[in-house]
């Protein structure tokens, strides 16, 4: 899990506790990264590993990504605060009048091994965001 040149794992782990830095393996089956290009990055079985340090969050994933035209992932949520720039992520198949896909909802809803109805409402509490939905459920 750490390289830490030789050090060993657990001592690793208790010194990144004590600075306040939290490691999460992820069981994540596939990650999508949309590009500017069109070109998107698809990991399918990826490692991902979450680590929260003072608040801030960052994610690694280890694994061989494949190019793809369009993952097909999108939608307004994807979208760096939610806001479409693309007028066709617009008409994303939206479930109601709070503009969150239902693609959206079905993927909280089976990673979090929760109803429809509430993978929407943990959605509607993270301004969209399924991995932000996904983690506050868990």
């Amino acid at each position: 899990m750490f390289g830490g040149g030789g050090m060993n794992p657990r001592k690793m782990k208790q010194m990144m506790k004590q600075m306040g830095i939290d490691v999460e393996e992820l069981d994540a089956e596939r990650v999508v990264i949309e590009t500017a290009d069109g070109d998107d990055l698809v990991f399918d079985g990826a490692q991902v590993t979450k680590m929260d340090a003072q608040g801030q969050e960052t994610y690694q994933i280890v694994g061989s990504p494949d190019e793809v035209a369009d993952a097909g992932a999108g939608g307004a949520a994807a979208v760096e605060g939610g806001e479409a720039d693309d007028p066709a992520l617009d008409d994303a198949s939206d479930d109601g009048d709070d503009g969150i896909p239902e693609e959206d909802v079905k993927l909280v809803a089976q990673q979090a091994g929760v109803s429809k109805e509430a993978a929407r409402e943990a959605l509607e509490a993270a301004n969209g965001e399924p991995a932000r939905a996904i983690s506050d459920l868990q």
